[in-house]
């Protein structure tokens, strides 16, 4: 009854489609079969226009890794030149777009798929360029040889489904164990960001670095200067929203490749003197980014939140001390995400985060009501990451001292819970608005409106709610006061 019901199930999973040979008795998973069957019609389309059309890269090795492909970019790889790729696949298509097209590649949307076809090719770049040179090839091995890692040099053949994997990718997946298809030093040349990709790999797939990679990175790190910011900090992204960045950030500070575009982390692993002991703040860095949810701007966060300790690490009656580090790694952190290019509201966001870090533990004999509001006032949007943040970054191995953090953090959530249900603390403005402050004082727009807009925010943040009577009575104490001064 068993069997046939497997066999029931083969033959329903196989139906319309070649064979997966790699896959036992022939049959397809099910969490690849819905992307074979979509690419099926474009796979027979090419095989009829006598082109090679093979599944590639990410999306071969998740397959193995047996991840669900669903909603996944689809990246497809084929003997045919960009003008015969778009005009194969444009009958496919919901809509087609062809920016990479000087690279080989042609993109596409098909129903829910978003579908990208590069000719085979193999790219390096010039010693001082920041953009590969591009040669198309004509054969899947070539193109395969060129790929980042071994585990990404695998190919399936759409046509038979037969694995291509020249370089023993699938073995390496298996071993968990990170290798270049050809010589690491000749790989990283061609393209350096493949470097800091072997941090995201490292981190997101649990992978072991060869040794001769790990050296190769260490040597070759300087030759990231000709790469683009922009794909250093996508990379970087990638890296920061895997479930567990650290051991990639740990390879980014281990082999110098952190010391090319991101200094300041590297130099947290601050020196440790025998009279003065103090945490591994780099170490604790890395910690608190594990924590963090993998969301990127509260990572980004986690990441640059004690940047500023070694300018202002100093000592006081032996013990270390960091004061202001907040203030001076926010101006730090704006530093280097504006080289990175980074958008505006994301190093905005970052920034005030690792501005606000410390702004919990101002209050640890107690939160008055006016405290609470500002410090959701200044958090402002980023008050859940502010606060996620806050408790992440207790890394105590103290147990009494964590509970007490954790305690406090609760207690203050609590507080924040009761005054938002009270004064809608969201949207915390005066309670007289400009509009009226002019009619009521007689004045025009300008640095006075502003200035009594500011005194009503401070009482509100004060004292609460006080009703427009009393709102309307301050500001005319204030207005008076003002005509006398």
């Amino acid at each position: 009854m068993g069997s046939r019901s497997a066999t029931q199930q083969n033959n329903r999973l196989t139906a319309g489609l070649p064979t997966f040979h790699y896959y036992p008795y022939g049959v397809i998973p099910p969490h690849v079969e819905p992307v074979l069957r979509a690419l099926a019609p474009l796979t027979q389309a090419f095989h009829d226009a006598g082109f090679q059309l093979y599944l590639v890269g990410g999306s071969v090795r998740d397959a193995l890794l047996r991840r669900d492909l669903s909603g996944a970019d689809v990246d497809l790889t084929t003997n045919a030149r960009p003008d015969d790729i778009e005009r194969v696949l444009k009958p496919f298509a919901d809509s087609v777009w062809d920016q990479g097209r000087r690279f080989g590649t042609i993109g596409a949307r098909m129903g829910p798929w978003t579908v990208e076809i590069t000719t085979f090719r193999s790219d390096s770049y010039v010693d001082h360029s920041r953009k590969p040179e591009v040669d198309f090839g004509d054969d899947i091995e070539t193109d395969l040889s060129r790929r980042d890692f071994t585990i990404n040099a695998m190919a399936l053949d759409l046509s038979e489904l037969r694995l291509v994997d020249p370089f023993g990718g699938l073995d390496d997946l298996l071993a968990k164990r990170l290798r270049t298809p050809s010589g690491p030093e000749v790989s990283f040349s061609d393209d350096p960001l493949r470097m800091l990709r072997a941090a995201r790999f490292v981190a997101g797939l649990d992978l072991v670095p060869e040794g001769e990679l790990v050296r190769a990175a260490k040597a070759l790190a300087p030759r990231l200067e000709i790469v683009s910011a922009e794909r250093i900090r996508d990379e970087l992204d990638k890296l920061m929203v895997v479930e567990r960045p650290s051991p990639g950030l740990w390879f980014l500070v281990e082999t110098g490749l952190a010391d090319q575009f991101l200094p300041e982390l590297p130099a947290l692993r601050l020196e440790q003197d025998p009279i003065h002991r103090h945490k591994d703040v780099l170490a604790h860095t890395i910690a608190v980014v594990d924590k963090t949810r993998p969301q990127l701007v509260v990572r980004l966060a986690a990441l640059f939140h004690d940047v500023g300790k070694p300018a202002t690490r100093s000592y006081v009656r032996r013990a270390v001390t960091f004061h202001h580090h907040d203030v001076v790694g926010a101006r730090m952190t704006r530093e280097r995400m504006r080289e990175l290019r980074y958008p505006t509201e994301m190093v905005s966001d970052v920034t005030s985060l690792v501005e606000l870090h410390l702004r919990f533990h101002t209050y640890r004999l107690g939160w008055t009501d006016s405290a609470v509001r500002r410090y959701v006032r200044d958090a402002g949007p980023l008050l859940s990451e502010l606060n996620e943040l806050t408790r992440c970054d207790c890394t105590t191995r103290n147990p009494r001292k964590a509970r007490e953090l954790a305690q406090r953090m609760d207690q203050l959530e609590q507080r924040i819970g009761e005054l938002q249900a009270q004064e809608q603390l969201d949207a915390m403005r005066p309670e007289l608005d400009g509009r009226f402050v002019m009619e009521h004082l007689g004045i025009g727009p300008g640095r006075v409106v502003g200035d009594a807009l500011k005194f009503l925010l401070a009482v509100r943040l004060d004292e609460g709610l006080l009703g427009e009577a009393e709102a309307i009575r301050r500001l005319d104490t204030w207005w008076a006061e003002q005509k006398q001064s």
